[in-house]
């Protein structure tokens, strides 16, 4: 698993969409970008692949599309409208994309240079991630757990809340 950085400038979510999975296809890889702002840091992504890879061994998998897939965990959602919303959107985005299987190093490549530089994996917004999240006040007064770690449960639980 490669993991890429980077700001972008979005004018078309579609066509982002499109040509990260183009590079995804010339290197025989599962690329699935996110906005940077929502990912709690490399442990969220890599939760997220891993649960997406066993729900697809098993038969379990809730999305056709590994990409897909990749995203509802990392969400911790089981509807893809839902799970859009730590997708990018227009405008300028922050982005970190994940890249699994094939050729990682060629993909990772490939999404640097349609990225612009910069250290976006871990810069989350605690606003947004709570919001989307649903992670009040309240809740993270109960644990000692920080705010990563409620996302990391969210992301586990979505196996369970079927």
């Amino acid at each position: 698993m490669e993991v890429v950085g980077g700001e972008t400038t979005v004018s078309d979510v579609d066509t982002f969409v499109e040509e990260v999975a183009a590079i995804g296809g010339e290197h025989g890889s599962t690329v699935q970008a996110f906005d940077a702002r929502y990912v709690v840091g490399r442990e969220h992504l890599e939760r997220a692949v891993t649960l997406a890879e066993r729900a697809r061994e098993r038969g379990e998998a809730i999305a056709d599309d590994r990409a897909v897939e990749i995203l509802l965990y990392a969400a911790g959602r089981r509807q893809i409208t839902d799970a859009l919303g730590v997708g990018v959107s227009e405008g300028e985005c922050p982005v970190v994309a994940v890249v699994v299987g094939g050729d990682e190093e060629g993909a990772a490549a490939a999404l640097r240079d349609l990225l612009g530089p910069a250290d976006t994996l871990g810069a989350y917004d605690p606003g947004r991630v709570r919001a989307f999240f649903g992670i009040t006040d309240e809740e993270l007064a109960a644990t000692e757990s920080d705010l990563a770690d409620v996302v990391l449960e969210r992301v586990a639980l979505l196996t369970v809340e079927k």
